[in-house]
């Protein structure tokens, strides 16, 4: 959950950023291969969810977050709507990276790319500021700098990123009360993938897939909690 979120010192020594440049070098060398063989859109979900009209999606920074009780009946709505639609979460860690992480499994098959996916929203946000700026109550460059950190929290600022940089039609099923199905379409071209998360309101993102779809490692041993 992102309540457990992190703080980051922002790498303390010149040998820790070392060692996280040449962590992020790597993982943006392994997430190049990987991202060829899955670029392919894959629509399986898509078409589960074929009868759902999304709302329209409107960029904004995270400013409220729901009580303990709110959270709680936010989730069970979350959960229903994964057992009627046959859709299993691949769980991502709650360290406040849950976003990238969530968006990293689901072009690299794999969350363990969350640096790499981080470090490219945030030089899409950096090289178009005025695609962004406008939905930003703050200094632009404090913001990027912001979630430029491990740790911080992504919004719907960054998900219209993602979908910018990587050409991909973002699809949020979530435990709003009014709105289950939330869709981010890049704003100058056209997608070229589809990436399903789910969207525990305010609270954490994971990656979605159909439960025959879902990694081996990840596939539940049973299937009782949709009956």
């Amino acid at each position: 959950m992102r309540n457990g979120a992190i703080a980051y010192d922002g790498c303390s020594s010149l040998a820790s950023t070392s060692s996280t440049q040449q962590d992020v070098d790597d993982d943006k060398m392994i997430a190049v291969v990987l991202s060829e063989e899955y670029a392919k859109l894959d629509g399986a979900v898509g078409r589960r969810l074929s009868n759902l009209a999304p709302v329209a999606h409107v960029p904004r920074i995270n400013s409220y977050f729901p009580t303990l009780s709110d959270s709680s009946l936010d989730y069970q709505r979350l959960l229903q709507r994964l057992n009627v639609y046959g859709l299993y979460e691949v769980k991502v860690s709650g360290d406040g990276n849950c976003q990238f992480r969530a968006l990293s499994d689901q072009i690299y098959r794999s969350p363990e790319y969350h640096k790499h996916v981080r470090k490219e929203v945030v030089k899409q946000l950096k090289d178009n500021r005025a695609l962004y700026e406008s939905y930003v109550p703050m200094k632009f460059k404090k913001y990027h700098k912001k979630m430029a950190k491990f740790g911080e929290w992504g919004d719907h600022v960054t998900l219209q990123a993602a979908a910018d940089k990587f050409a991909a039609k973002i699809c949020l099923l979530t435990s709003f009360r009014d709105t289950c199905f939330i869709e981010i379409v890049p704003q100058h071209q056209a997608p070229t993938r589809e990436i399903w998360l789910s969207f525990w309101s305010e609270v954490h993102y994971n990656s979605l897939y159909e439960i025959q779809d879902a990694p081996l490692q990840h596939q539940p041993r049973k299937k009782h909690w949709l009956f």
